[in-house]
């Protein structure tokens, strides 16, 4: 039996629950279906059943309102500008769910395929899997043996080829796990012909190959999530790799590592031209940002072609970035949460010249996920929204953008009470979502009960 515990999730977990309330107006699915969140004239308690029961994060749905009105962790903290952290509430178009499988464990990411079929990675034991149009599951997809030397292969996002229908030509990230100890996460490229990978090719290593902080066992922040260009060039986010029971460490700002980066790198995995600091002494010509954490989401706004992403923070302080070229988003010179023993991180500030804000921050945190824009024709409502999966808020967060501000905010499948690991807008309009009941400790033996679903108009 394998398997691991992933301690700073776990920490994040407690400390969020702690902060979430348990009276709050609640969202209440109509008998028979899954609709979006009702209004309630007034806050109304939480049942109990025993000391012993679930706890889960509770949001409220009142109009013009914050969908969780908590103290913040920090609680000094203040945004920067009015639009930062604690949008209002405003209920959108209901929504029906549809279950397209319960039979995945520990699912990451998925694409479309052309022929309506969808690709699921699993993260460990690493598989991809084939759900075909008739919600039949595929068995894991040979040919993925000797990515790496380690024990096992930990599988994290895909991505198609631009040209994915004349070449068959795949993106994936992955990472060795041996003995309890997380390698470098690694970027490969495979051509995928019905159900069969070939021509399977390691693109790209990071730097360093064993990245873990204080504690080898940790494995958390591995990053992962890729974001193709109009260019057919690969953005990646690399996460800092630092213990949540260690004091932060500073790999972020530092340029000869890709620890707490975003890289942009070709298709064959060289530095993409125009990279910042190609010509830096002693920096990685990869990097294209710096100062993250641990980032889990990335997309394109497809309306504006601007590059997004969002990340963990400490306790408090999860955050919503635009990436620019060259930027530092300053973890962890600054931040809007406190380090997970309680004391500030650094000197406890959220602000210095130089290092940008994000553009949204959450606080207590939602341990936001992967992340997907909304253009399709299904949703009239969602247009200008940006989905945002929540593992520890166990949630799809929608958020409304204008301008480049967030002035509204949706706490959707609340009552699922269920960690979403990724989102993805379909072809159809649908919107797309994996949960990961997989949770902190992964074990190959659980049976497998995670699960795609499929919003659709009520």
């Amino acid at each position: 039996m394998l398997g691991y515990l992933m301690r700073g999730h776990y920490l994040a977990c407690v400390v969020l629950l702690a902060g979430f309330p348990t009276a709050l107006a609640v969202q209440t699915p109509a008998q028979g279906s899954t609709p979006s969140a009702v209004q309630t004239e007034a806050p109304q308690p939480t049942p109990r059943k025993s000391r012993f029961a679930p706890s889960y994060p509770v949001y409220a749905t009142v109009e013009g309102h914050p969908i969780n009105p908590s103290p913040p962790e920090k609680s000094d903290d203040k945004p920067l500008f009015p639009e930062q952290t604690r949008a209002p509430y405003h209920k959108t178009a209901p929504y029906k769910v549809t279950t397209l499988t319960a039979a995945l464990h520990a699912p990451w990411a998925l694409a479309f395929l052309p022929d309506g079929d969808i690709l699921i990675t699993e993260k460990l034991p690493g598989a991809m899997r084939i759900l075909d149009k008739q919600g039949v599951l595929s068995e894991p997809l040979p040919g993925l043996v000797g990515l790496s030397t380690d024990k096992e292969t930990g599988l994290l996002d895909v991505a198609l080829d631009p040209h994915f229908e004349t070449n068959h030509r795949i993106f994936f990230t992955f990472f060795g796990y041996s003995d309890k100890v997380v390698a470098s996460t690694d970027v490969a490229r495979a051509r995928l012909d019905g159900s069969s990978l070939s021509d399977v090719k390691v693109i790209f290593r990071s730097t360093p190959a064993l990245p873990n902080g204080a504690d080898l066992s940790a494995g958390t922040k591995t990053g992962g999530r890729i974001a193709i260009a109009p260019d057919g060039t690969l953005f990646i986010v690399i996460g800092d790799r630092d213990s949540a029971g260690a004091t932060p460490w500073d790999v972020a700002q530092k340029l000869d590592t890709d620890l707490g980066k975003v890289i942009h790198i070709t298709p064959d995995g060289k530095p993409a031209a125009g990279n910042p600091f190609l010509n830096t002494p002693g920096a990685l010509p990869e990097i294209w940002s710096i100062g993250h954490r641990s980032e889990e989401g990335l997309a394109f706004d497809p309306a504006t072609g601007r590059l997004w992403e969002d990340e963990h923070g400490p306790r408090g302080g999860d955050e919503l970035n635009l990436i620019e070229k060259g930027k530092n988003y300053g973890w962890p010179v600054i931040t809007h949460g406190i380090d997970y023993s309680g004391v500030p991180v650094g000197a406890g500030i959220t602000a210095k010249e130089g290092l940008e804000q994000p553009v949204y921050y959450w606080d207590p945190v939602i341990a936001p996920s992967g992340l997907a824009f909304y253009q399709g024709s299904l949703f009239p409502d969602w247009k200008s929204s940006v989905f945002i999966g929540g593992l520890r808020g166990m949630l799809l967060d929608r958020l409304t953008l204008s301008s480049g501000k967030v002035i509204a905010e949706e706490a959707l499948l609340t009552d699922l009470h269920a960690r979403i690991r990724d989102v993805r807008v379909g072809p159809d309009g649908a919107v797309y979502v994996l949960t990961d009941s997989g949770g902190a400790v992964i074990v190959d033996d659980t049976p497998p009960t995670s699960k795609l679903l499929k919003l659709t108009p009520e």
